[in-house]
């Protein structure tokens, strides 16, 4: 089990806004599920609440997680959409409630999307996912879809940082992350390379774990609109799974 969370913090005219991420990971051999709650006071959408709750399971299997079932349900009190969604080795299926207006211009192919994975089994299976021998340390790209927008995370190597968080200390790996907006999107946006609202690469410091692990633990962005965004990891742990069989049959906890 992993327990990740990472806080965000900015300021508007002085005034904080601030952002939590949670991510509870069960990963087993063959399979893993993620719950995660996101809730953002001031950031999304620029002095706008939101509130989502995540859930996603899949397959563990050559080295990396794989996305079969996604549900995410947001509360920013205008939409409040539900988005459902399961990928399989040959199609997927997405159902929003209430629905999408439009699936983007180009909407997303099924060819395409079978080589992504859900936002939060991405950035978990990036923090996790082995790197080989020799291999560029910040990896990438990283294949997101939503169940509408697709987008391509491509992540530069820039040397490393020391970088001093709550969860770790060390030479961190920096790598600046650029996105390339491949479907789903508005005819035009799709021509913007950054996150909305963020100017300039987005800086991910990643710890290298002594697990294998390559753990985002701290994230900025500059933004013209609030300042300088800083994401710092606030809770990273590990712990083996306890199984009930295990218990049931020896009376002692089994990892």
């Amino acid at each position: 089990r992993m327990v990740y969370e990472l806080q965000a913090k900015a300021y508007v005219l002085f005034i904080p806004a601030t952002g939590r991420a949670t991510f509870t990971t069960e990963l087993r051999q063959d399979n893993y599920t993620i719950e995660s709650r996101v809730k953002v006071t001031g950031i999304a959408d620029w002095f706008v609440n939101y509130d989502m709750n995540i859930h996603a399971e899949g397959d563990t299997r050559d080295r990396e997680l794989r996305t079969r079932s996604y549900v995410s349900q947001n509360k920013d009190g205008k939409k409040n959409r539900r988005v459902e969604m399961t990928i399989s080795d040959k199609d997927f299926k997405m159902t929003a409630t209430p629905r999408f207006g439009n699936l983007g211009d180009p909407a997303a192919t099924t060819e395409q999307v079978l080589k992504t994975n859900d936002p939060i089994t991405a950035l978990i299976t990036f923090a996790l996912e082995p790197r080989a021998p020799g291999a560029d340390p910040c990896g990438g790209p990283i294949r997101i879809f939503d169940g509408r927008q697709l987008t391509y995370l491509h992540l530069k190597n820039a040397g490393t940082k020391k970088v001093t968080t709550p969860v770790w200390s060390g030479n961190a790996i920096e790598c600046h992350v650029t996105m390339d907006k491949v479907a789903g999107y508005k005819k035009g946006e799709s021509d913007k390379d950054n996150l909305t609202g963020i100017d300039g690469p987005l800086r991910m410091w990643l710890a290298p774990l002594d697990n294998g692990a390559t753990v985002p633990v701290k994230i900025a962005a500059d933004s013209k609109k609030i300042g300088d965004v800083t994401l710092t990891a606030k809770t990273l742990t590990f712990e083996p799974l306890v199984t009930s069989e295990a218990s049931a049959t020896t009376g002692t906890p089994k990892p």
